[in-house]
């Protein structure tokens, strides 16, 4: 029974260190968004998202993918047969892959805080469905147990993939087509009329 309530422990800080890793790179976005504004919106949105960066990071996203490492280890040493398994062995390479992409985010995660913008939005947009492809590839290695159909799942992913980017780029176009930047600079000129 104990084997459950640390199953599910580990399954409960998957979910939030994903939920993170979701959140963040969608503040990432919104931060190098706010580069293009004009003073003093820039310098209030950049100070808020930074704010929101840190405490996610350091409240929600660190310790969910420590828990989460440390339930997995402990499920692995009160079951070692898991090890045994081929479809295990996939599903830590992904595992392993996520902790890269962590990695990576924790290095944008620094240069966002020192005022360094070295990615677009657009990029970071690519950047956030990385996660979303490791979350499809695990969820189903996990559930369906099978590592000889993980060929076929690999195929899978690249076509959610593409699928992913070829929104992403949609998302671009209708964005730019509703000019909602415009809109957004129309409604700050409107108030600053308006206090005057």
């Amino acid at each position: 029974m104990d084997f459950l309530y640390i199953k599910s422990l580990h399954i409960i800080f998957v979910v939030t260190w994903f939920a993170g890793l979701f959140y963040m790179v969608r503040l990432f976005i919104y931060h190098t968004e706010a580069e293009k504004k004009e003073e003093p919106a820039k310098e209030i949105l950049q100070t808020q998202y930074k704010l929101m960066e840190k405490r996610l990071w350091y409240i929600i996203t660190w310790p969910s993918a420590v828990l989460a490492s440390v339930f997995a280890f402990w499920m692995l040493i009160k079951n070692p047969y898991y090890l045994e398994m081929p479809w295990m062995h996939v599903k830590l390479a992904f595992v392993l892959a996520l902790y890269f992409y962590h990695g990576k985010c924790h290095s944008m995660y620094k240069q966002l805080q020192k005022d360094k913008v070295k990615y677009t939005s657009l990029k970071l947009r690519i950047w956030n469905e990385v996660a979303t492809i490791i979350l499809f590839a695990v969820v189903f290695l996990v559930v369906l147990k099978n590592a000889i159909n993980w060929i076929w799942g690999v195929i899978g992913i690249v076509l959610v993939s593409v699928l992913l980017m070829m929104s992403v780029r949609l998302y671009k176009k209708v964005r730019a087509k509703k000019s909602w930047d415009k809109y957004e600079k129309s409604l700050l000129e409107k108030n600053k009329e308006n206090e005057e």
